[in-house]
């Protein structure tokens, strides 16, 4: 299953992109495909071909993981 994420890193823009797994405490790097800005954009410090970038975790401030598709289906209690 894939995560979609939002990877935040000091002083520059957020980068959102997948991951196929979680990092656990131990891993050093995140691997992210399809890095792109929030806005759909390319990102300015890649190339236009790229689908696939390695990240050190000591580079990153911190990752926000978005709801996939099925959990935004899910109604929760709803008053009338």
């Amino acid at each position: 299953m894939a995560y979609t994420v939002v990877l935040h890193i000091p002083n520059d823009d957020p980068v959102v992109g997948e991951i196929d797994a979680l990092p656990s405490p131990a891993d050093t790097l995140v691997t992210i495909k399809n890095p792109r800005r929030r806005d759909g954009k390319d990102l300015h410090f890649l190339q236009s071909d790229v689908v696939t970038v390695i990240w050190p975790l000591s580079q990153v401030a911190f990752l926000e993981v978005l709801p996939s598709d099925s959990e935004e289906a899910i109604v929760s209690f709803v008053r009338e």
